[in-house]
Formats: C-alpha cells, structure tokens, sequence
C-alpha cells in the first residue's frame, strides 16, 4: 500500500512543474509579443520615436493627437510665410496672408504611421530601430497644408514658360522652293517637383526664403527636317478642258485653287464641298453645262465635277483612302467610265482621310487646256507606282428614238407641219463598268484592287414634230433627220466602246 501512495505523490509532483513550465512559457510568448508586436496589440497605435512631420516631433503620438498638434502648429506658422520666388530678373512674393489653412494632414499620418511596420517582427523590430537612430521627417504637400498656394504657382510659372513653337513645314507651292522648314525658338518649363520641394523645405524646415525658381530648357524639334528633304511627287493627274466656255474654265480653276497648298496631316478627313463652298455667284462661281436628271443644262458652278475628278483621280494614284465618291448619270468626257467624281451640294461629295504617318500636300494649277493636281509626301518603297485600269463589263443598250409634238411651239424656228422634224438629242448607250488600282513594282503588276462598281444609264433619242396640219397644196422637202431604232449591242460596239472610253 505505500508503494503505491509514493507512486501517486510522484505524478503529482510531476504535473505541477509542467504546469510552471507551461506558465513560463506563456509569460514568456506574452512579453515577446509585447516586444515585437506592441503596436498590433495595443489599443492604439502610435508613431515611432524620433518621427517628424512638417518638422513637428510626432513621437509616441497617436494619429488623431499627431493631427491636433499639427493643425494648432501650422496655423500660427501660416501667419510667417515670406517667400520671394526670383527668376530672370523677376520677383514674386508668396505671403501667408494670401493663403487659407486647408490642414489635409490625413493622408500623409496614414503613410507615415505605417513607415516601417511591413515584414516580419524582426524586420519590424530592425525599421523601429532605424528610425529612432536616424529620424523619420516627412513633409505634408504644400497644396495639402494651404489653399492657394498652387493657383499662385501657376500664375507664376505662366508668367515664365513661353510655349515652345515646334518646327513646323511651310508649303509654298507656287515657289521654286516649295519646301521649307520653320525652325521653332527655344522654350523653358518648370521643373514644379523640384520647386516644390524647396518651397516645402523654406517653410517646414531651414531652408532658404529666397528660392531661385529652377527651370529646364526645351530645345526644339528639328525632326521633320530629314522629312522635308525627302518629300516626293507622290502623284500627279491632268484632265482636258481645251473645248469648255470660259466660264465652265473659270469655275474649274476656282474650285481647285481651294486646294492649292492644302495639307493633309495624318488621319485628317476632307470634304470637297466644304472646300469649295456654295456654289453661287456670292463666292465667284459662273452659270455653266451641268449634269442634272440625266441632261446638260445650265447652272451655276458647272465645271466643278471636272475639277473634283482631276483630285479624286491625283488621290487613288497617291494611295489616299477615299471616303466617298459618286458617278456622275452620264459618263463625263474627260475622264475614263468608273474614274469621274461627281459633287453636288446637298448629295454628292468627295471625301477622302490621309490614311498615311506623315502629312500630304496638294498642289493645283491650270493652263490654257488643262487641270492639273499634284500629290506630295512621303516616297513610295523604290520600285513601286499606282496606276488605274477600267473594265466594260457590258453595254447597256439605248432604247431608239422618242418622237414629241412640238404642241406649245417651242421649237417653232425649227419645226411647224406635222411630217416635218428636228432631232433634239441622239440616243446614247449606257454602261456597266468597274475600275480597279494597280500597284506596280519594278514595271510588273503586282496586285489589283476594285474601287468601283457604276451604272450610266442609257438615254433615248428625242425627234421633235411640228404640231400644225399642212394646208391645201403644200408640200414637204425632204426629211433629213433619220429614225434610230433601239439598239442591239453588238461586239462591234463593244470594242468601239472601250476604245473611246479607254478600259478594257
């Protein structure tokens, strides 16, 4: 029986030192956490020793008594702010009087506070140490801390950066030398990070209250000067215009002399109605043959679709995207089917885009005979031109002659007795064709795209008849004017056809 009490005794006595052990070992963890970890568990957090903002000692503080004490520091310091801001000669004075306290301290507490708190406790317990070797000073942003201060700045830094005019092209077209470059003047900028920090060091700190205002120097552009030397003929495009009225001519070169030393810079749009403006007498344009409904009749501006088509042509041997362009209801004589642009104000517009990285420059001149536009940019790769082609895809075939009664006597010096006539109009065949770009390298065509699908629709021919009956005894002359029946479209006409409007 005793052995067996010794042997409980002995358990007890085992137990109770693994309870001190484990007593230790908790007071232990306790303090080690207190150590390290004081600030997580804690109630409040509170900033390192040695901390700093706005030169104010915050140390052991908590955020709301760091804000308190700087908030009652700050604004008795406002009332001392002298600063003189020289550069070239100037002077500007930045007063405290002028400025309102604004006291946004609460993002820079919240950075600062968790300065050095990242990592692992060792890490921790190593910033903690850093900081209350060497401080911690952490200034609040000079527009945080009072109102008013950037809107003088700005006024200031107005005052000393010119802006810098960079290089630039002048496109001359009627001189020898139509490329020339504009070199841009020198510039200057404020360097506002550094002018900051020493206005922030001039108030919070022990820095100067006379701050020379630090600025950088812009050199300028001189990039485009390689660009101008290598501008080329990019394309070129004439239409005849030798057989119009000088008014028709007129309008023509008006039209086009809109466009004289235009330049397209890159994904620009242009639209040729814009350009040109109303067609009126207001704006210099002449009465002229126009295409209307499918007839030549008089209206003002006639002769600007030759001038339109001349450009459009220019542009698609220049590789410019094209936007928007119409055909005209007959095909125009002085441009191959599927290649005229026809514009009317209201409906019809030729619109392109400087689909290329640099700019375009378009230049337009007239001679006696002709209308001639020029493209300039950036060379094509060595070997390579744009050329056109048309296709006839078929003829589209008129329907003969219309004979009408000349009832109201309008064509009473031509015609009076019915079986007496005078042909108005020929009939004219339409057609269907199709116009494609070429590009071509090193002569060879290279590849093909369509652009162009149109219809010119036919027209009949018109016979006008007298309209009063022939008296007793009289008798008619022989009638020249010949009946044309409708058409059968033959591969004669065809090939006729293709070669009066050059496709194939």
């Amino acid at each position: 029986m005793k052995e067996k009490v010794s042997s409980k005794g002995e358990k007890k006595h085992i137990s109770a030192i693994w309870l001190i052990a484990v007593a230790f070992i908790a007071v232990g963890l306790l303090l080690f956490c207190q150590f390290y970890f004081g600030d997580s568990i804690s109630s409040k957090t509170t900033y390192y020793q040695n901390t700093h903002i706005n030169g104010v000692n915050v140390s052991g503080l908590t955020r709301e008594e760091a804000k308190n004490l700087l908030t009652l520091q700050m604004e008795e310091q406002k009332e001392n702010i002298n600063l003189t801001l020289k550069n070239g000669g100037k002077e500007w004075v930045i007063s405290g009087e002028e400025l309102s306290f604004v006291g946004n301290f609460q993002p820079t507490l919240d950075e600062v506070i968790e300065y050095g708190r990242e990592g692992n406790i060792f890490s921790k317990k190593k910033n903690e140490n850093k900081i209350k070797e060497n401080g911690l000073f952490v200034n609040v942003p000079i527009e945080d801390m009072y109102g008013g201060f950037e809107g003088k700045l700005d006024t200031i830094m107005a005052d000393i950066e010119n802006k810098h005019k960079r290089s630039e092209i002048i496109f001359q077209p009627n001189e020898e030398q139509m490329f020339k470059l504009n070199e841009g003047n020198k510039g200057y900028i404020v360097c506002r990070d550094e002018l900051f920090n020493q206005i922030n060091d001039a108030i919070y700190g022990d820095g100067e209250k006379v701050i020379d205002i630090p600025v950088r120097e812009i050199v300028p552009e001189n990039s485009l000067e390689e660009f101008v030397s290598q501008i080329s003929l990019r394309a070129t495009f004439s239409t005849d215009y030798s057989k119009s009225a000088n008014d028709r001519k007129d309008n023509i070169r008006l039209a086009l002399s809109k466009f004289n030393g235009m330049i397209v810079e890159p994904g620009e749009e242009v639209s040729f109605n814009e350009i040109t403006g109303e067609r009126s007498a207001l704006n210099g344009y002449k009465n002229a043959k126009i295409i209307m409904g499918g007839k030549y009749v008089s209206g003002v501006g006639g002769g600007v679709c030759q001038a339109s088509t001349t450009l459009y042509n220019a542009l698609i041997r220049a590789d410019i995207e094209i936007l928007q362009v119409c055909h005209h209801s007959l095909p125009a004589s002085y441009v191959p089917l599927s290649f005229d642009a026809m514009v009317s104000e209201g409906y019809a517009d030729l619109k392109f885009k400087n689909n290329l990285d640099t700019p375009i420059f378009i230049k337009t001149f007239c001679s006696d005979t002709n209308a001639v536009v020029e493209i300039y940019g950036q060379p094509f790769e060595d070997g390579l031109s744009i050329s056109t082609r048309g296709e006839l895809v078929k003829i589209i075939p008129h329907g003969g002659d219309d004979i009408i009664t000349d009832t109201d006597g309008q064509y009473e010096d031509k015609v009076l007795y019915k079986g007496e006539y005078y042909r108005l109009k020929f009939p004219q065949e339409g057609y269907e064709t199709k116009g494609y770009v070429q590009y071509i390298k090193n002569g060879e065509v290279e590849s093909e795209k369509q652009i162009r699908h149109d219809k010119y629709m036919p027209q009949n021919g018109i016979i006008v008849e007298g309209s009063s009956a022939l008296e007793e005894g009289m008798t008619l002359p022989n009638n020249s004017v010949q009946y044309i029946a409708p058409q059968k479209v033959t591969k004669e006409a065809t090939e006729k056809a293709k070669v009066r409007w050059g496709i194939n």
